[in-house]
């Protein structure tokens, strides 16, 4: 059975968590979404990747360094993502980033 949990390794690492409300419209989000996915797994530093959505959509990203997260937040594909996001599906989003410095679980 595959994991629903990233795994990662020992820290430090950062992690980018994003918390969003969708607007009532968001015809083509799911694909971009599953398309930025698909990318994000060939950056440079990606480690990877949890998400959750109820009336709160939360998406974590786990990134080796914050230079790495720099280039994620610049790559070409994802700048059109984030345009797209501000214009037509998000009500509502913040973004926190944050060094993860100790992980524990089963």
């Amino acid at each position: 059975m595959k994991s629903l949990l990233a795994k990662t390794p020992t820290p430090p690492y950062y992690a980018v968590i994003f918390s969003s409300v969708m607007n009532e419209h968001y015809d083509g989000y799911h694909d971009m979404a599953n398309v930025m996915v698909e990318l994000a797994l060939q950056q440079v530093g990606f480690l990877g990747i949890e998400s959750a959505r109820e009336d709160v959509g939360i998406t974590v990203s786990y990134w080796q360094s914050l230079d790495d997260i720099r280039q994620w937040k610049q790559n070409s594909e994802h700048l059109v993502a984030q345009q797209l996001g501000r214009e037509q599906w998000y009500k509502n989003f913040t973004v926190r980033i944050s060094k993860v410095e100790k992980c524990y679980g089963l």
